[in-house]
């Protein structure tokens, strides 16, 4: 019924796979800890830029990336913490870094655990000594992300966190959103707008945050691959920010712990203290209709 694989390409990856809802995952711990591949009926849920995937150089485009320790960009990529400046590129380091996997199997679901710890790189740009823990499980045609962070420093450690999923997508124009907001905020002009229900797909880039969150649930979805996805997070998650760009068979909905610039203006930043430990979940379930 459920099974694990691993396979050698450029990078380790295992593949999970839930024979009886023929539905398969793959994730692989050394390029950021990231789920690359979501398959439900042979059909891909997640889309992947292969090229941009295989220079290591770049970051992944598509997929499921991570984001830690912080949500978007800062101004001058610059942040204060203990008195001192530090440097953070967007959406911080988890996703470019390897992590430590594990798998198991289980009359439940199949599920793979992947850990990232502090080290000599990541003090230099944020001094602290965490250790994150993501458990990925595959049951049936629902995707679950446990989350796991704890603080290991002897000082309170400041972050945000959330995820960067990449949606394959064939008409945007025929993509139908319920998110629980009916504003939102555009990221570069920073005027807030009404949520109708719908982007204008013309424009270039859309980048727009919704922070006042009635629920935990939001859908969206694709009538030209007659695919419904549903997401269903923690109510720390305090944004959904939506990206995409004209031209590109791709948008995001992304789930944020926290707004762009978080670590410098504390709203909504997740502060744990010493020895302390948090944990929480994304779950992301695929129903494909006729």
């Amino acid at each position: 019924m459920y099974s694990i694989s691993l396979q050698q390409n450029q990078y380790k990856t295992y593949i999970l796979t839930d024979e009886s809802a023929n539905s398969q995952l793959e994730v692989v711990p050394e390029r950021g800890g990231i789920i690359t591949k979501w398959r439900l009926d042979g059909k891909e849920i997640f889309y992947l830029d292969e090229e941009r995937f295989v220079n290591p150089e770049l970051s992944v485009r598509g997929g499921n990336p991570i984001l830690f320790p912080i949500c978007g960009n800062l101004p001058e990529n610059t942040y204060t913490t203990g008195g001192k400046q530090y440097t953070l590129k967007q959406h911080g380091f988890a996703r470019d870094l390897p992590w430590v996997s594990h798998s198991s199997v289980s009359d439940e679901g199949v599920s793979l655990q992947a850990t990232l710890h502090s080290n000599e790189q990541t003090q230099a740009v944020y001094p602290f000594n965490f250790q994150i823990t993501f458990t990925y499980q595959l049951q049936g045609n629902s995707l679950n992300v446990g989350q796991h962070y704890i603080n290991k420093s002897s000082q309170p450690m400041p972050f945000s966190f959330g995820f960067h999923p990449y949606f394959a997508v064939q008409d945007k124009n025929q993509l139908q959103f319920d998110i629980p907001s009916r504003e939102y905020q555009d990221q570069k002009t920073k005027e807030n707008h009404t949520f109708n229900g719908s982007f204008d797909f013309n424009r270039d880039e859309i980048d727009v945050a919704f922070k006042q969150l009635s629920s935990q649930t939001a859908t969206v979805t694709d009538l030209s691959r007659k695919l419904k996805l549903t997401f269903d997070y923690d109510n720390v998650f305090s944004t959904l920010v939506f990206w995409t760009l004209k031209g590109k068979d791709f948008y995001c909905l992304e789930p944020w712990s926290a707004g762009r610039n978080a670590i410098n203006t504390g709203e909504n930043l997740t502060v744990l203290q010493p020895g302390a430990s948090y944990s929480t979940f994304f779950k992301l379930t695929a129903n494909f209709f006729s």
